[in-house]
């Protein structure tokens, strides 16, 4: 992916803890009531320390799910909870006092920084929102901007004055100001260049480690997923069509979308790519189909080699391969 080498991306030991740090289940969302359904049935959980990559094409349900988990979008049915509290329908009240422990990073650093506000400024927000005594922001604000690979003195600067990866360090910053539980990062680093998104992705796992951090990691590019999380959760059209450790799904794919989505990935190994064109054309993917989310049968059924009347009647439920659980009445073939 890149020249500067990403680190291992070892499984925390607060992974095997008892209370998942974020739970989804069943989760079924729309953008109105008589709207089509976006996210259909969706479950998955995050243990503390732990990073899951949430993964799909444009229009496949990730962000969406990022943006429930944050409380911009209110659910139709199912449930998420955070450390084992039921925050689906929390008030506004309520979910105010867990900004400080559910943050978010976006896609845009610059567009999600006010170019107005000093980067200080910016950073000192959430902490007064959480009635942080004044004379204790200043020395956190420096701290954080230290853990991000910033001289404290950014503060003073306006985001304008710093590169993009620079900016992204500085929305990393922002979230981690208040000590979060858990970060959903939300194409955190697709804005970025692949030196770039190296560094940025070593320092999310550093933050994680020193930490104990928990990710959510909404990606499109399924090898950038694979540095960072644990398991991946793979998304087509509101549905997970297969989910596991990373190490499973990436390495050995079952799911015929999954094979797509990585046969599709970039690497920079002129080699490599030759070969996973290749790979994508003797797939013979369809161009995307136009089914709802909550349509019959499988939603991938349009685009699939291996599609027959089943597929395209009754809906696969996920069942356990190898150590990954795959929705795919043909995943063996």
């Amino acid at each position: 992916m890149s020249a500067i080498p990403l680190q291992e991306n070892a499984a925390p030991a607060q992974a095997e803890a008892g209370t998942p740090m974020l739970e989804v289940e069943n989760l079924t969302l729309q953008y109105s009531r008589k709207g089509p359904v976006i996210v259909d049935d969706v479950s998955f959980s995050v243990a503390p320390g732990e990073t899951v990559g949430l993964v799909g094409e444009s229009g496949s349900g990730k962000t969406t799910i990022g943006r429930s988990v944050l409380g911009l979008l209110g659910a139709r049915s199912g449930a998420i909870r955070f450390q084992g509290e039921d925050i689906t329908h929390l008030s506004p009240r309520a979910r105010r006092k867990l900004q400080g422990e559910l943050r978010a990073v976006f896609q845009d650093p610059y567009s999600s920084l006010n170019p107005r506000r000093t980067v200080g400024e910016s950073l000192a927000e959430p902490l007064k929102v959480a009635k942080v005594p004044s004379e204790q922001i200043g020395p956190k604000i420096a701290a954080t901007l230290e853990a991000v690979g910033l001289p404290a003195n950014a503060a003073g600067r306006f985001p304008r004055q710093f590169s993009g990866g620079q900016r992204q360090r500085i929305a990393i910053a922002r979230a981690l100001i208040t000590d979060p539980q858990l970060v959903v990062c939300d194409e955190a680093v697709s804005a970025l260049d692949l030196s770039t998104q190296a560094q940025v992705l070593n320092l999310l796992a550093d933050l994680r480690e020193e930490r104990g951090l928990s990710y959510l990691f909404i990606a499109h590019d399924i090898s950038v997923v694979e540095f960072l999380a644990q398991r991946v959760v793979v998304l087509y059209r509101g549905q997970v069509m297969e989910s596991g450790p990373s190490s499973e799904v990436v390495r050995n794919p079952r799911h015929p979308f999954t094979k797509v989505l990585i046969a599709a990935s970039p690497v920079p190994n002129p080699a490599t790519q030759k070969e996973r064109r290749a790979q994508w054309s003797s797939l013979k993917a369809a161009s995307a189909g136009a089914a709802p989310a909550d349509a019959g049968g499988c939603p991938f059924a349009a685009r699939c080699p291996l599609a027959t009347d089943l597929c395209r009647s009754v809906r696969p439920k996920p069942r356990r391969l190898g150590e990954a659980d795959v929705a795919c009445h043909f995943a063996e073939e």
